[in-house]
């Protein structure tokens, strides 16, 4: 049996900590990797696609990263309870022309008691950004970890 710690019920703690991971994980824009923190028969809404299962997810984020391009993530826990989570974000990316974009968004996230991921409904907002209205500039992969968070960026 598949386990993700940390597994609910969440307290602050590891509630922070799941949302940091999953940040992690999309930061590397890796959908093998990041589907494995979904049930197989994950139940998503993300914008108007809805994938199911972890084939789906997969091959959703493969289309996705092949889109947005030089994509940077930042997650903030909004609130949490027992085995569920709800994050805001906002992540910058550009097109294939060198358009920018900032996505804001909010998920809500609910797991089993392995703690994988069975379903994900996020609600995300485009705003095309001028190049130099980007706030988010670390190396492509992981946030370090002294890099500001999303309140410190007032987004």
């Amino acid at each position: 049996m598949e386990i993700k710690a940390p597994t609910p019920p969440f307290t602050m703690e590891t509630a922070i900590q799941k949302v940091r991971m999953a940040e992690d994980a999309w930061n590397t824009r890796d959908p093998e990797k990041v589907a494995l923190v979904y049930t197989e028969d994950t139940v998503w809404r993300n914008r108007t696609a809805f994938p199911r299962g972890r084939a789906e997810v997969k091959d959703f984020l493969k289309r996705k990263w092949e889109k947005e391009l030089d994509y940077r993530l930042i997650k903030e826990i909004w609130g949490f309870r027992e085995n569920r989570i709800a994050v805001r974000f906002a992540y910058e990316w550009h097109d294939q022309t060198r358009k920018w974009f900032r996505s804001y968004g909010i998920e809500t996230w609910e797991f089993n008691p392995q703690g994988l991921m069975q379903r994900r409904f996020a609600s995300i907002n485009d705003m095309e950004i001028d190049e130099n209205e980007r706030k988010f500039f670390w190396p492509l992969g992981r946030r370090p970890d002294d890099h500001p968070d999303l309140s410190d960026f007032d987004l």
